[in-house]
């Protein structure tokens, strides 16, 4: 079966328990102005051209079995750590039938699988990849509709929706929050995510700091950065979150 690539990262260890291989698939339905991954926007071939004179590619046509072959060199480490493999982004889920099969290669192998998603798909896609994930990273990007679409060009309400369809369908998700000053960082904010996160029966949030780290893609992809004067979060502004999150009940980590 085919798949997009962008690229396969091993030995990574921010990516779920463990040491873990990702997948990174091509493509996504969303635009975040603050995405560190532009070159996985676009399910065509991009290259990325580093002023360094380093060329990356991404957006590469591979098959399932391709991958899988890749992604077994490294079994003995995720047995050693806890660890396995995961599917990223892009959005995985947009190649539904691809990210399936592989997922399902994953456990018969025995490996710990984790999906990585922003929630903007159907929940049709969701009820096939959830008999083969074993943990599901969901991201709540924003908590209204309008800014939703203002900084993804996605949707509150079908991400919130399948948030709750998630859980009772018996998923383990994790949610994490990109903590953008000025999107999410407010007291209203996040108190439309705990209630939503309280809602599905969450019980861990993870706090992911604002970061210039993929400035230097736009740069080499040739696409305009529209945050590049954006400051990093506040270290403060990210404990009292942190803390208000812990205080509705919920286990945090606050991600480097």
């Amino acid at each position: 079966m085919k798949l997009i690539l962008s690229r396969v990262q091993r030995f990574s260890t921010a990516d779920g328990p463990g040491i873990r291989t990702t997948v990174f698939f091509a493509g996504c339905n969303l635009t975040c102005k603050w995405c560190h991954n532009p070159e996985t926007q676009s399910f065509q071939p991009q290259v990325l051209r580093f002023s360094t004179g380093k060329e990356e590619c991404s957006g590469t046509e591979t098959t399932v079995q391709e991958v899988f072959a890749l992604v077994k060199k490294d079994a003995d480490f995720y047995t050693e750590s806890g660890g396995g493999v995961t599917l990223s982004g892009g959005e995985p889920l947009l190649q539904p039938n691809a990210a399936t099969e592989l997922l399902k290669l994953c456990k018969e192998a025995g490996y710990h699988t984790l999906v990585d998603t922003a929630g903007a798909v159907s929940f049709s896609t969701f009820e096939k990849v959830l008999p083969y994930t074993d943990l599901f990273y969901y991201d709540i990007k924003a908590a209204t509709e309008k800014a939703y679409l203002r900084y993804t060009g996605g949707s509150y309400r079908l991400v919130s929706e399948n948030l709750i369809k998630l859980r009772a369908a018996g998923a383990n998700v994790v949610i994490r929050i990109p903590m953008i000053e000025g999107v999410n960082t407010d007291a209203r904010s996040r108190k439309k995510i705990a209630d939503l996160c309280e809602r599905a029966g969450i019980e861990e949030i993870d706090i992911l700091p604002y970061h210039k780290m993929g400035v230097s893609k736009y740069d080499a992809l040739g696409m305009p950065y529209e945050m590049k004067g954006k400051r990093r979060t506040p270290k403060a502004l990210l404990s009292r979150n942190a803390e208000y999150y812990k205080a509705r009940g919920f286990t945090v980590k606050l991600q480097k």
